[in-house]
């Protein structure tokens, strides 16, 4: 199994001050936990490309690209809302994040690489069409499956989404679109507070209540989850890779283990193999507490890999 690991300097320069829980050293911990574990040495390290202005436009109107761009300061950061801020470097690392999952794309349909991981930020899964929000400018994952379907006519893309929040952004975007399935658990009732109603076909939701753990999070996800996509027989998997349901996690009050995250990444695994000759490209959204990110994030990479989860693995990190 070929595993692609898409990244770039410059993510780590989209700086919100020195107390915002969305900072450069959540690449940090990734890239050091995963060098301890010996896994970035088995992956295919590349570089993103900033995605262009035509992938953007597929989702994003051209005037709130334009919007955010005037908004860009010379010096020090200006607020969008009152927890998503911009500093000088924060559209260059917001393009070069879509640009990865884009570039993610090309490697699967191209068989560069079996499957990718996009080790970027800022998150994008909070970005509507025409608003960013919750620490997000641009929808990177909708931007990757748009992509699938103008340059490699994808009729099905699945977009997973395990965060704690759940991914309004994408939601929006997709939500009148029976190309695009979206399966999405998340907190509930939790923030962003919008799309939570299920009227939309193409829109799976697992609600999660506060202090859910594994055992019911994979009965959740079994439940609502594979029905939905062996139905849709998906050509290509997109993962919007969240972290912060880690029961260490700050910011929220669901209860996931590092083990839970290899799990779920196997069960797209085995969706991808079914009907997607093994498509998928992940990115990473979520996770504020530094050491279960890491864990959580090898865990992720190590089933990409093809690796088993030893349930040793995590204590050892600890």
């Amino acid at each position: 199994m070929i595993t692609s690991y898409i990244t770039h300097p410059t993510c780590f320069d989209h700086f919100m001050g020195p107390e915002h829980p969305e900072s450069p050293k959540r690449l940090e911990a990734i890239h050091a936990q995963l060098s301890l574990d010996g896994v970035l040495q088995q992956t295919m390290q590349t570089d993103a490309k900033p995605a262009t202005q035509e992938q953007v436009a597929r989702v994003h109107p051209l005037r709130h690209m334009q919007s955010l761009q005037d908004c860009v300061p010379e010096h020090g950061m200006i607020s969008l809302d009152s927890d998503t801020l911009m500093n000088s470097f924060s559209l260059e690392a917001s393009l070069l994040a879509a640009g990865a999952v884009v570039r993610g794309v090309d490697q699967v349909y191209r068989r560069q690489a079996d499957n990718v991981f996009c080790a970027v930020r800022p998150p994008g899964h909070h970005a509507e069409a025409s608003e960013a929000m919750g620490f997000c400018f641009y929808n990177s994952v909708a931007i990757g499956a748009a992509h699938a379907k103008a340059r490699y006519h994808a009729q099905r893309v699945a977009i997973i989404d395990f965060d704690v929040h759940q991914c309004n952004g994408t939601v929006d975007i997709f939500k009148d679109d029976p190309s695009v399935l979206v399966c999405t658990s998340f907190q509930y009732p939790f923030y962003p507070w919008r799309y939570l109603r299920d009227e939309h076909h193409n829109i799976v939701n697992t609600r999660l209540p506060a202090g859910t753990d594994g055992p019911a999070f994979r009965q959740a996800i079994e439940k609502d989850w594979l029905p939905a996509l062996h139905a849709f027989k998906p050509e290509i998997l997109l993962v919007s890779a969240g972290f912060d349901a880690h029961r260490e996690d700050p910011m929220a009050e669901l209860n996931l283990e590092d083990e839970d995250y290899h799990w779920v990444t196997q069960l797209c695994m085995e969706i991808a193999a079914l009907y997607a000759e093994n498509r998928l490209v992940s990115v990473l959204e979520g996770g504020y507490c530094l050491e279960a990110l890491g864990r959580g994030v090898s865990a992720h990479v190590k089933a990409l890999l093809g690796q088993p989860y030893k349930i040793c693995d995590s204590y050892l990190a600890r």
